[in-house]
């Protein structure tokens, strides 16, 4: 009896044909995150467009914001977003720039957390090559006179409308961070039983491991 409860049906097992190819391999898997972060920089309705940043207060506290994926590089494993030099997490960053970052999408049900190192780039070649591909829309972020998270009024005193024209306005305050990451955390949800796994790299050498959902 405990044999005949434990079977697949035909129809489980071509449910379970159906699921994507990395359902069962930590190649296609890797692959698959690869392409999931290329598509959060190139597609702006992208679920992995908008990735959660999670960094340590200086008393210890975790942080946590929205950010936006700018560029990856598979070869060096980074990440880069921009921020205002004046914001909190600039601060915290720099006094401990070990972070992590997790993703979520919830068309294609994958969760991904990222462990790594932050760097920062404020006035570098690195910063004035990221501040170059914004768009005059992203710019006027970092135009505003007062430090992000100042308290205010009137939420209008944040904007200074006689600099919106002046397409350099802000660059001082603009600010690249990439992430270089060591350890990327995959979790695919599905009906026919979850899937996660790990992915490490020391050395130069990558491990990948299935983990228990």
């Amino acid at each position: 009896m405990s044999f005949q409860r434990n079977r697949l049906s035909a129809a489980d097992i071509k449910t379970k044909r159906d699921e994507p190819a990395f359902y069962d391999c930590l190649d296609s898997t890797l692959d698959y995150c690869w392409r999931l972060f290329q598509a959060g920089v190139t597609d702006r309705q992208c679920a992995f467009h908008m990735p959660t940043l999670a960094t340590v207060r200086p008393d210890g506290t975790p942080s946590i914001r929205t950010v936006v994926l700018r560029s990856v590089d598979p070869d060096r494993r980074q990440l880069r977003f921009h921020t205002d030099i004046r914001s909190s997490k600039v601060g915290e960053i720099t006094e401990q720039p070990r972070v992590a970052v997790h993703f979520y999408d919830a068309k294609s049900k994958v969760q991904l957390r990222i462990d790594g190192t932050a760097s920062l780039h404020h006035d570098d070649a690195a910063a004035a090559k990221a501040w170059r591909g914004t768009r005059p829309l992203s710019r006027q972020c970092y135009r505003v006179e007062q430090n992000p998270g100042t308290a205010i009024a009137d939420p209008t005193e944040a904007f200074a409308p006689s600099d919106w024209q002046d397409d350099e306005a802000g660059r001082s305050n603009f600010a690249a961070v990439t992430i270089s990451f060591d350890a990327l955390e995959w979790l695919y949800l599905s009906a026919h039983g979850h899937r996660r796994a790990q992915f490490t790299w020391h050395d130069g050498d990558m491990r990948a491991t299935w983990l228990v959902p």
